[in-house]
């Protein structure tokens, strides 16, 4: 009874995480360049020149990480494959981010990376702890 009383805990922790990345993509998608320009530049010409198959990215990496989470929840094992797709998406958004941009050269490594790391290995986190529930029958 205590385990899944944690796998709830858990899944309502990542689905909180995931919303709040749907709130971060849908407040980056929207902002005012302009304004932005004022204060951090860098970041404006990033958002300004990404392109759109990248925008498509980022949704579905912050979508499917809600998926998983929410079939998490549900005691759904189908959970794994949403994770596995928003750590890609991830991937792949950040690969660009940094190999695309100069925002490292810019901005410094640490400063750069810390925060998109941090995603990085909580989409890791979410994809491996849904495979050990799946592992011990929690999922199905």
């Amino acid at each position: 009874m205590a385990q899944h009383r944690s796998v709830t805990v858990i899944g309502i922790i990542l689905l909180l995480w995931n919303l709040m990345g749907i709130f971060a993509f849908v407040m980056q998608y929207s902002m005012d360049l302009d304004i932005l320009a004022q204060t951090d530049p860098l970041t404006a010409q990033v958002f300004a020149t990404m392109p759109g198959w990248l925008w498509v990215v980022y949704a579905i990496a912050v979508g499917a990480g809600t998926i998983g989470a929410i079939l998490l929840l549900a005691r759904k094992a189908l959970a794994a494959a949403f994770f596995l797709l928003s750590l890609l998406c991830v991937l792949v958004q950040f690969g660009y981010t940094f190999l695309g941009t100069d925002l490292i050269a810019i901005k410094g490594f640490l400063v750069a990376t810390a925060f998109p790391a941090f995603i990085i290995l909580m989409a890791i986190v979410q994809l491996l702890y849904a495979r050990h529930l799946i592992g011990k029958s929690i999922l199905r």
